[in-house]
């Protein structure tokens, strides 16, 4: 796996992508004329990205909602979600509103995208915006790319698993557990094929980009770079302050060892040990607080991951030409803070639920596919930032909760 640090560097899967990215921009320069005849493994790389789209979140969202069913009316459960739900809310908005203000879309012609080949399918109100939420029939849903129906019936079905009797929660919980472990594993494979798919994608992005589009991908990363800095130095001290009565700097400083590990191997679920040690013997929270808010964060809690969706679906409507108003981009956020539920704690998940978000706008094509790709190309120091960001609010999480609980000696000096 990614974060296994035994493996030599040549097989670490960030040193493969980088060597992919080097190798089909040499490709695509010294052999253009092959372009044609490589540019097929990206695309298919995109259509098994898409493939397990559908499976993974809904299988993932349900089997974390199921797991809480049993705490469902329980004081911490509520103000974990609570938490949990508030903090992704201010990360997609610190997305929105640096995607807005730099507007790193604008003018780039990534893939020859026109204005008039993008049709959009978001709803006219928000009245609409809740019918989608609830379809009359969730498999025509998912058919017509409805997926903030299919994520809403997730959610309702991991619910209903987790109220139910124990005789009948054990058989359904199993069967979507391990249902969502084969497709973690399907999942695996595929991120395992990411530097051939980026070898591909790469060499036909040089052949049709311009130096000014990748200028535009850059200025792209660091819209979501921005964002991600906002919200762990300003948005989350500042939830410590107001809701733990806790010093950040105290915080920031117990926490650094999970912080190393989350940037180095992108995944908050091989981090989670070394989280919740760290964040009961060095932050001072109990094992029964611990034990609950932090694996339940790595399932549900995607600060980083909401605002990458939200703000790289902006980016590809901005550069496809399309004017999302104020329903549309409500739409977006809606859409980032429930698919960010399903986003495995896994290196790269991110990849695979922005596909969610551009599907409920109506953002998809060969175009789209084309820049979401030239996207994965620079997205590896992004991931490892957004996992950052993940990890840390979840121990924000831990240590506001156990203050409120009443514990004493949390992020003390």
């Amino acid at each position: 796996m990614e974060h296994n640090p035994t493996l030599p560097w040549y097989r670490k899967l960030h040193w493969q992508v980088l060597m992919a990215m080097i190798a089909g921009a040499l490709f695509a320069t010294f052999f253009p004329e092959g372009v044609a005849y490589v540019g097929w493994v990206g695309t298919l790389f995109m259509r098994a990205l898409k493939m397990i789209v559908v499976p993974l979140v809904l299988t993932s969202i349900t089997t974390g909602v199921a797991s809480l069913g049993g705490h469902g009316l329980g004081r911490m459960f509520s103000k974990t979600l609570g938490y949990y739900m508030l903090s992704s809310a201010l990360a997609i908005i610190a997305g929105l509103l640096m995607v807005n203000l730099i507007q790193p879309g604008v003018g780039a012609d990534l893939g020859s995208a026109a204005v008039e080949e993008v049709s959009l399918t978001t709803p006219d109100s928000p009245v609409e915006l809740l019918y989608k939420m609830v379809p009359e029939n969730v498999v025509q849903a998912i058919a017509d790319s409805n997926m903030l129906g299919m994520i809403f019936f997730a959610i309702l079905l991991g619910m209903a698993i987790g109220t139910l009797p124990s005789q009948h929660r054990g058989p359904l919980a199993t069967f979507f557990e391990s249902a969502f472990e084969a497709m973690m594993k399907v999942t695996g494979w595929v991120i395992q094929l990411l530097p051939i798919g980026i070898f591909g994608l790469i060499a036909v992005a040089v052949n049709r980009f311009s130096p000014s589009d990748f200028a535009a991908l850059g200025k792209y990363a660091l819209t979501i770079a921005a964002g991600l800095l906002i919200h762990l130095f300003i948005t989350l001290p500042l939830l410590l302050i107001l809701l733990g009565r806790i010093k950040p700097t105290i915080h920031f400083r117990n926490m650094i060892e999970p912080l190393i590990m989350a940037f180095s191997t992108s995944s908050s679920a091989a981090t989670l040990p070394v989280t919740m040690r760290t964040v009961e013997k060095k932050v001072g929270v109990s094992n029964r607080t611990a034990s609950f808010v932090l694996p339940m964060g790595a399932t549900v809690n995607m600060d980083g991951t909401a605002l990458y969706e939200c703000a790289g679906a902006l980016f590809i409507a901005q550069v496809m030409g399309a004017q999302l108003g104020l329903v549309e981009q409500g739409t977006v956020v809606l859409v980032a803070l429930l698919a960010s539920i399903g986003a495995a704690a896994v290196p790269s998940a991110g990849l695979v639920v922005i596909f969610i978000v551009l599907g409920a706008v109506g953002l998809e094509g060969p175009e789209v596919d084309l820049i979401v790709g030239a996207m994965l190309a620079i997205d590896r120091p992004l991931d490892m930032f957004r996992t950052s960001v993940n990890v840390f609010s979840d121990s924000c999480g831990a240590a506001i909760i156990a203050r409120s609980e009443g514990e004493h000696g949390v992020d003390e000096e």
